[in-house]
């Protein structure tokens, strides 16, 4: 069994210095071009990936991630998940007792936590807990504004048993939840998460794509006296919202967003 560093409390930050990260390679999880051409468009996804194209662009993100010396954990491919398995955030969240298991509100998804559990057990991190029954939980619906404030998004992925049963396992880990309602948007079939619309650079520094944005949300990140970066309409639908901190104000995002 290898062991790695174990979640504490400082794993509960969007933005703190990256030490561990688990991903899923892009051959993984695409498998081949022709899996991605069975897949993509019962996904919902709005166009057909190019395998060949896909791979090496996630080539060039798993480099620019050790160049920042992250230790990377990779998910294995497993028969019980698809293209979307590829989004490692959604199926798990850390708190600091360990790993919550979450369950996925899109179905085609629901075999992603238990290969995630399966991985945890060989890398030695503890398991705090699952989502169960009618509950669902997306990962990408939840965000640490600080060590111990926790947003989480209901829409569409995440819904109310499973903000129940959340909200018990982290009863000893965060001293707020703050609840936002998701907009219906494009409605069920579409990718719509919290994270769509929020990712945190710092402590006092967030991009943000305020159209789509609830007010509460909005009001409650200006009250901490956080900047907010506004992604412009035209770069929303190019993932200009979708920033990754690998340490603070260091970001990681998606080419072709100049604003």
């Amino acid at each position: 069994m290898q062991q790695i560093s174990l979640p504490t409390a400082a794993s509960q930050s969007e933005i703190a210095t990256l030490g561990s990260l688990l991903l899923k390679r892009l051959p993984d999880a695409f498998v081949s071009q022709e899996e991605v051409d069975r897949q993509w468009q019962p996904l919902g996804y709005a166009g057909r990936p190019d395998f060949a194209r896909a791979v090496a662009e996630y080539q060039t993100f798993s480099e620019l991630l050790r160049g920042y010396d992250i230790d990377l954990h990779f998910l294995p491919q497993s028969r019980d998940t698809g293209l979307d398995s590829l989004y490692a955030r959604d199926a798990s969240i850390v708190c600091a007792e360990g790993m919550v298991l979450c369950r996925m509100g899109k179905p085609e998804r629901r075999g992603e936590p238990e290969a995630h559990a399966a991985l945890f057990e060989e890398l030695g991190i503890p398991v705090h807990g699952a989502i169960t029954g009618d509950g669902t939980v997306e990962g990408g619906d939840a965000v640490w504004l600080d060590e111990r404030t926790l947003v989480l998004g209901r829409g569409y992925r995440t819904n109310d048993d499973g903000i129940r049963q959340l909200e018990a396992l982290l009863a000893q880990c965060v001293d707020d939840i703050f609840l936002v309602p998701l907009p219906h948007y494009r409605g069920p079939g579409d990718v719509f998460h919290l994270m769509s619309i929020l990712s945190p650079v710092d402590r006092d520094l967030a991009v943000v794509y305020s159209p789509l944005m609830p007010v509460t949300l909005r009001e409650r990140l200006l009250d901490r006296g956080m900047h907010l970066v506004e992604v412009p309409d035209a770069e929303f639908s190019t993932l200009g919202c979708n920033v990754l901190a690998v340490a603070p104000r260091k970001c990681l995002m998606v080419n072709g967003n100049p604003r």
